[in-house]
């Protein structure tokens, strides 16, 4: 049953039942109208960034594009790529820790969080707030609340990493009513609109994570076949390879320079938009301007130079293709059709790698960043009774059992087994007299326990004493939809038994999300105003900034304007509105930051189309147009 918290004087209510995609690099929601799925709009768009800002005292401060463009001069307090992070270990990400801005400390088991100010986060937490920003934008567009959600996640996510988005999604108020696999979402999206039956591959390459799944369309029943990936693998390594790049150049240039947080955002940004730019133009300049070293670092990137770096990356996504056709038992040439999902896939490289892999055109006319949040929309209508025609018969990425003698793993339920499922072993006493077995739950592929993550441990108590070998003990694992584990164990002499829900050590206890739950509740609205706050100062920096730059490459003559131009201005208007500005950035007062912001855009919009019109003659100079 799901967690709520209700406080006096408040009632759970919200019918709507959405589905959510949620992300490395962005994030979305979706429902479905009429028999059609819809992405839910915001203000700056569909996607969502995944990012957000917190103060040194855990008010949030920014979430999705604000967010982002205060990570630019706040980066310390400011998270991305969270999802990379979700259901690993410390041991998992330190070795990619010095590429990101914010700290990554250890905690007990081996558990990863995230330093920012005065408190720590485990990435569940993080991620709720991405997860209360789709909520909202839901809610707002509905005009209603929206408790209850369907989350994709990864294909080849662990039992950790699903539960950790469980409870990120519980952590953010909504009922998750199931988890769902990212490439099986995909199709659904990809079938309802094609009715076709037959084999498709979803080639699934996004941000953080990468997973291939094999499915069989039937007359609307979607199963999956196979499933194989890695789920730190993703866009954020290539953008990592052209970041290693230019801070290597940028060495050259000046020895002893180490980035500042706030460099390596800077670093990062333009990394990724090169990468982004790439994927339509040949060629794209490079331009980072260093003020704390005086550097203006400039250089070209082609497009053989990116895919130079980025095929190391993209070579790890052939294996885990040709395993999961094996496991399928299907070759290349019985693939009817490959689906491409996630942002990276509109990388060239990707779509020749991919062809190369199954030998036929992949099919990317479907928007590759809102394809999974469409499909989480539709299974959400088929919970909620919207949609009935469709059957989803997902599978479990990896094998679950239990340590035997030897530190050996016994498989109970194998990888790539449709779920829900239900499977027993019995096992028996090692020692005479043995009165308790303790039962630990692995997930994995290795046949030593070492080898494999360890999801839980409980103790199965009175037994009778009976010599070694004579007491039986039947372990039964159930999956359900969500491929979330539920572990049993029976005496079958005495009818003695223990169960549980496998709660993996990098989840959340149900005292900690009703803790922060109420929190969240209690101090809402000094959440909002923070937040508030926040992205007034974000949106008034950058429009400061912004003004700043151009009024000095007009007095460096960077930008060329005509006498007239330069009268018609108004600049000791602009100045002082920018003073203004500048002085309220310092305060407390979202409101005044706000009305400041918008009457400096405003006596800056003739100066944008006195550059503009400069611009597009400069350009048109000597040049005839054809009719």
């Amino acid at each position: 049953m799901p967690l709520q918290i209700s406080l006096p004087g408040q009632e759970q209510t919200g019918s709507k039942v959405v589905g959510i995609d949620l992300g490395t690099t962005n994030s979305l929601v979706a429902y479905v109208e009429a028999g059609e799925a819809k992405v839910i709009p915001g203000r700056d768009g569909g996607l969502v960034p995944s990012v957000v800002t917190l103060d040194d005292d855990g008010a949030v401060m920014a979430v999705g594009t604000p967010a982002k463009r205060r990570a630019l001069i706040d980066a310390g307090h400011t998270i991305y790529s969270v999802k990379r992070l979700m259901g690993k270990s410390y041991t998992d990400v330190k070795k990619d820790s010095g590429m990101l801005s914010y700290a990554l400390v250890p905690r007990e088991e081996g558990l990863v969080r995230v330093a920012i100010g005065n408190r720590e986060y485990t990435p569940i937490e993080l991620s709720s707030f991405v997860l209360k920003e789709l909520k909202e934008r839901a809610e707002k567009y509905f005009g209603e609340p929206v408790s209850k959600a369907v989350i994709t996640v990864p294909a080849y996510f662990n039992d950790s990493q699903r539960q950790a988005t469980k409870d990120a999604g519980r952590l953010a108020g909504l009922d998750v009513l199931r988890i769902v696999n990212e490439p099986t979402a995909a199709v659904l999206a990809y079938g309802l609109d094609k009715k076709k039956n037959g084999i498709v591959a979803i080639y699934d390459f996004g941000g953080g994570t990468f997973d291939v799944s094999i499915l069989k369309l039937t007359n609307g029943i979607f199963e999956v076949l196979s499933t194989n990936g890695n789920t730190y693998l993703g866009g954020d390594d290539i953008d990592r390879r052209l970041m290693e790049l230019f801070i290597s150049q940028l060495q050259r240039i000046e020895p002893n320079f180490a980035p500042t947080a706030e460099e390596l955002q800077q670093i990062r940004q333009e990394a990724e938009r090169a990468k982004i730019a790439l994927s339509e133009l040949q060629h794209v300049t490079v331009d980072l301007q260093l003020p704390r070293l005086a550097i203006n670092y400039k250089r070209n990137v082609s497009r053989g130079e990116l895919e130079m770096l980025a095929r190391p990356i993209l070579d790890k996504t052939k294996q885990p293709c040709i395993d999961a056709l094996a496991d399928a038992g299907i070759k290349a040439s019985g693939i009817d059709e490959v689906v491409l999902v996630g942002g990276s896939t509109r990388m060239p490289i990707v779509k020749q790698l991919v062809q190369e892999l199954f030998g036929r055109k992949p099919h990317d006319s479907l928007n590759p960043d809102e394809t999974v949040a469409l499909g989480a929309a539709i299974q959400a209508s088929v919970l909620s009774g919207g949609i009935s025609e469709i059957l989803l018969l997902d599978v479990t990425p990896l094998s679950l059992g239990i340590e035997t003698i030897g530190s050996m793993m016994s498989t109970i339920i194998s990888r790539n087994t449709t779920i829900p499922t239900i499977a027993k072993e019995a096992y028996t006493t090692f020692a005479d007299n043995q009165t308790g077995v303790e039962i630990n739950v692995f997930q994995g592929e290795r046949d030593l326990v070492q080898d494999n993550r360890h999801l839980a441990s409980f103790t199965l108590k009175g037994i009778p004493p009976l010599p070694a070998g004579a007491a039986k003990v039947e372990v039964t694992f159930m999956i359900d939809a969500d491929g979330i584990l539920h572990v049993s164990a029976l005496e079958t002499h005495t009818g003695i038994a223990q169960q549980i829900e496998v709660k993996p050590s990098y989840g959340l206890t149900d005292a900690e999300i009703e803790r922060m739950l109420r929190e969240s509740i209690l101090h809402a609205k000094e959440d909002i105003a923070a937040r508030r706050l926040g992205e007034a100062k974000t949106e008034g920096e950058r429009v400061a900034n912004a003004t700043e730059k151009v009024l000095g490459d007009i007095r460096r003559g960077e930008i060329s304007l005509s006498k007239e131009s330069l009268a018609s201005l108004k600049v000791d208007q602009i100045i002082d509105s920018l003073y203004a500005l500048r002085k309220v950035l310092s305060t407390d007062d979202a409101k005044e930051i706000k009305a400041l912001t918008e009457m400096l855009e405003e006596v800056t919009e003739p100066m944008a189309h006195e550059i503009l019109n400069a611009s597009v003659s400069q350009a048109l100079t000597g040049k005839v147009l054809s009719s």
